[in-house]
């Protein structure tokens, strides 16, 4: 397959790592340091599942030099999600298939506004993998799993082939007909870890064994399922007690992406992990004090690396 990774960070660059050493034919879209690192020396990734380089590797920071592809894999952060969705409408051809593998709940509805809804199919990861230096990746979790699947139901011979390549790889990939609730019940976890972390900017290992900060989380992620199911997504009765057990089973020293950009400095994806879950819960009048409190405490960090990193106002 002729692949495009549309953002090549810690999800884009590992998951496009492994299609380019299965034989894709993959391009990177990258900036700055971390294009030209890509450009001279290849893309290095050092990973719990075994260390690898793609050398020569293909990347541009324009996806319309690509040309049209067969599957645009879309990794940037969820701020960015409608320059990037622009920016690879060169790259979409009548056939051409698009998968966001971005944190949040909405982004398959923002992107298809812009390429076409036609085009895009759901998808949600669970991985811990980031930048460590430009041109070089590290991944540190044990999971490395994708779900993926039509948005309307229908699973189509283009995206079985999507969700062959991937398996192909080797990581962990199920295809599902019921993509919201998917991507629902993975947001019960990432956006209560990622909140909580963001707040103790202490490892999982470090916060899950301590009593009151464990009944936050849980609360948190009650919060979010009710918010779901107030929009008719009906998650398993035991989403919450499975998400505290995935929490309990990940490596010690993980930390979320979005807690490593606050840590960093670097914008975050405030508005779509921790205020979605309030925006969300007004417009069917389920109460969300937990995440709104989150939402409040991590706010002035959020508009002074806007400030900082944009060199605009909030």
């Amino acid at each position: 397959m002729k692949i495009l990774i549309m953002g090549s960070g810690g999800v884009g660059a590992y998951y496009g790592g492994l299609l380019a050493r299965a034989g894709h034919d993959v391009t990177f879209v990258a900036r700055g340091a971390h294009l030209e690192a890509i450009r001279n020396r290849g893309l290095i990734v050092r990973s719990v599942h075994g260390d690898f380089v793609v050398a020569p590797a293909q990347a541009t920071d324009d996806p319309a030099t690509v040309g049209p592809v067969d599957l645009v894999l879309f990794c940037v952060k969820t701020y960015d999600t409608e320059t990037a969705a622009h920016a690879i409408r060169p790259t979409i051809g009548p056939q051409t298939l698009v998968l966001s593998l971005q944190n949040g709940i909405d982004a398959a509805e923002r992107i298809g506004a812009i390429v076409g809804a036609e085009h895009v199919i759901g998808g949600a990861t669970w991985l811990s993998s980031a930048i460590a230096e430009p041109g070089v990746i590290r991944q540190a979790s044990q999971f490395r799993r994708i779900v993926l699947g039509p948005l309307d139901g229908q699973v189509t011979p283009a995206i079985m082939a999507v969700y062959e390549a991937l398996r192909e790889t080797g990581i962990t990939v199920e295809l599902s007909t019921e993509m919201p609730k998917v991507l629902w019940t993975k947001f019960v976890f990432i956006a209560s870890v990622s909140g909580i972390g963001c707040l103790t900017r202490l490892t999982m290992g470090e916060y899950r064994e301590v009593p009151e900060t464990r009944r936050l989380i849980e609360g948190l992620m009650r919060e979010v399922k009710t918010v779901a199911e107030g929009h008719g997504v009906m998650l398993d009765g035991d989403v919450v007690e499975r998400s505290l057990a995935f929490m309990d089973g990940a490596a010690p020293g993980i930390k979320p992406s979005m807690q490593l950009d606050v840590e960093a400095g670097r914008r975050f994806e405030l508005e779509s992990m921790i205020g979605a879950i309030g925006r969300k819960g007004r417009e069917v009048g389920v109460p969300t004090p937990i995440a709104d409190m989150v939402y409040a405490v991590l706010l002035p960090l959020w508009c002074k690396a806007v400030r900082e990193h944009t060199g605009r106002s909030s």
